[in-house]
C-alpha cells in the first residue's frame, strides 16, 4: 500500500475524510511552509466539529484513550501535509514532534501518550517519520482536549 493509502484508511477508521477541509478555530493558518520547511498548527483530536477525546489523563481519560487522541491529532496533522503536497510522497522528514497532554496532577507518562503519534509516523512514513520529540503536560487545552500536538516536516 502506498503512504497515500495508508493514511486513507487510517482516516477512514477514525472517522476523517483526508480529502475534506479540516475545521480549525481561530485566525491561523493551519499549515505554513517556509522554504522546504513545513510549520503544522496545533492539532487536537476533532472528527468534523466534535472533540472526540476530552478530559484529563490520569482522571478522567485513560492513557489508552490519550493515545488514540494522539494518533487522531497525528491524522489531522498528516491530513494538512497530504492535502498542502497533493501527496504524503512529498514529505521528505517529520523533523519534530510537540505533544501536549492535558494531565492529572500526579500523572507523569506523557511520553507513553505522545508513542501514540509517533508510532503512527514510523507507520506510514517509515524512516521519514522518525523525529525529535517534546511531551509535555499541562493544566487545560482547547475544548477540553486530551492531547494537542503541532509538527515540523520537511517537503522533498
Amino acid at each position: 500500500m502506498t503512504r497515500d493509502q495508508q493514511l486513507a484508511a487510517a482516516c477512514i477508521a477514525e472517522g476523517l475524510d483526508p480529502n475534506e477541509a479540516l475545521q480549525i478555530g481561530g485566525q491561523y493558518v493551519p499549515l505554513l511552509q517556509h522554504g522546504q520547511e513545513l510549520h503544522i498548527s496545533g492539532q487536537i483530536p476533532r472528527v468534523g466539529s466534535q472533540v472526540v477525546v476530552c478530559g484529563r489523563v490520569g482522571e478522567s481519560c485513560s492513557e489508552a484513550e490519550a493515545q488514540r487522541a494522539a494518533r487522531i491529532a497525528c491524522l489531522r496533522a498528516l491530513v494538512l501535509l497530504y492535502q498542502h503536497l497533493g501527496s504524503l510522497d512529498g514529505v521528505a522528514r517529520i523533523l519534530r514532534l510537540n505533544v501536549y497532554v492535558q494531565s492529572a496532577a500526579n500523572y507523569t507518562r506523557q511520553s507513553e501518550v505522545a508513542n501514540g503519534a509517533s508510532a503512527l509516523l514510523y507507520q506510514l512514513l517509515g524512516e521519514a517519520g522518525v523525529h525529535v520529540r517534546t511531551s509535555v503536560g499541562v493544566y487545560q487545552l482547547p475544548k477540553n482536549a486530551a492531547v494537542e500536538l503541532d509538527m515540523v516536516a520537511i517537503a522533498a
